[in-house]
């Protein structure tokens, strides 16, 4: 069977990105294969955009941290990025404390009001 390759640019669903799964603690001997597996899927997707999904990584600590840390130095150096799938609450406020932050999916977070927002006070309500 031959195959044409059609004539003009090829067609890229940059809406889909590629996923890499994550699943149970990754050794220190795993890391070096897991961003060649970043670079892989960055260059054959060509979106720019790698979705980690972290659901299964297990508990969180400084060895996921590190994992996720050179996935996403990875991913730059391949000219893309890296964005988190079901990331455990643990785990994000521990990539909060250490300063690293990456875009997630999923469920929109709860948040604080701005600072410098004032709520209406009705006359006669008690000061706090």
């Amino acid at each position: 069977m031959s195959y044409t390759r059609p004539p003009g640019l090829p067609i890229v669903d940059a809406t889909t990105p590629a996923v890499l799964v994550l699943a149970g603690p990754v050794t220190r001997e795993e890391v070096p294969g897991l961003c060649d597996d970043v670079r892989a899927l960055l260059e054959a997707s060509g979106a720019g955009v790698l979705v980690c999904d972290v659901g299964g990584l297990g508990p969180p600590g400084l060895g996921a941290v590190d994992l996720l840390a050179r996935l996403q130095l990875a991913a730059r150096r391949a000219g893309g990025r890296i964005r988190l799938r079901d990331p455990d609450p643990a785990l994000h406020a521990l990539l909060d404390l250490v300063g690293l932050r990456f875009e997630t999916e999923g469920k929109p977070e709860q948040r604080e009001p701005a600072l410098s927002v004032e709520e209406a006070v009705e006359p006669g309500d008690p000061a706090l």
